[in-house]
């Protein structure tokens, strides 16, 4: 069974700490909760004429930039159970379904018209067997140093790979829904740092190593 991706009581304060000092204005560099301080109010996609453009970054300074999203997909329990179980006849999902989590994630430059192709320093994607909600969780981390993000990267590792999830359970089970594709986590680039609120704070990748991730 996949080992959870939730952080310890230690790491939950320090980031309630973060979310604090960044409501006060306290937090290093550009903490910011919600669209970010520094972020433009208006859409970056569309010119002075409204037409769609991608956005020039090739004056940008480099600089390592990470994005952590997740999703979940719901189903019966009896499903998730074979999940569990490794019982279904196309094989091991969760596996099928963090290799496409991470090529995804390296085709979206291909997938979405104007996002920029990045290279990719590292792409994770774990998982979590909710039985409470009888769901999958799904959680996608992604790093580059580059011109720009990679939000959209790991929004698509997290929608794909739930995609394939339902692929590969739906021939016992087509009623699954897929939900709550969401943005977790960014940090580096200009709007600095951005936590949703409300959400267990990502897994380290030193907490990863111990044991504690997926």
């Amino acid at each position: 069974m996949p080992r959870r991706f939730l952080r310890g009581a230690s790491s939950r304060l320090g980031y309630k700490l973060a979310v604090a000092q960044a409501h006060r204005g306290l937090g290093p560099g550009k903490w910011s909760i919600g669209a970010g301080r520094g972020c433009p109010l208006s859409l970056t996609h569309v010119d002075a004429r409204g037409a769609a453009r991608m956005v020039d970054v090739t004056t940008k300074e480099e600089s390592v930039r990470e994005a952590v999203a997740r999703g979940r997909v719901r189903m019966r329990p009896e499903t998730l159970r074979l999940i569990k179980d490794n019982a279904l006849a196309k094989g091991d999902v969760l596996a099928v379904a963090r290799v496409a989590g991470i090529m995804a994630a390296k085709e979206t430059g291909r997938l979405i018209p104007l996002c920029h192709p990045l290279p990719l320093g590292a792409c994770t994607v774990a998982f979590r067997l909710d039985e409470e909600a009888s769901a999958v969780e799904i959680e996608a981390r992604v790093r580059t140093a580059a011109r720009t993000g990679v939000e959209m990267e790991a929004l698509t590792a997290v929608a794909v790979a739930a995609l394939t999830v339902y692929d590969m359970a739906k021939a016992v089970d087509r009623e699954m829904v897929i939900e709550a594709v969401r943005l977790v986590a960014k940090t580096g680039g200009r709007c600095g740092a951005y936590y949703r609120a409300g959400e267990v704070p990502p897994v380290a990748e030193e907490d990863k190593e111990e044991g504690h991730g997926a």
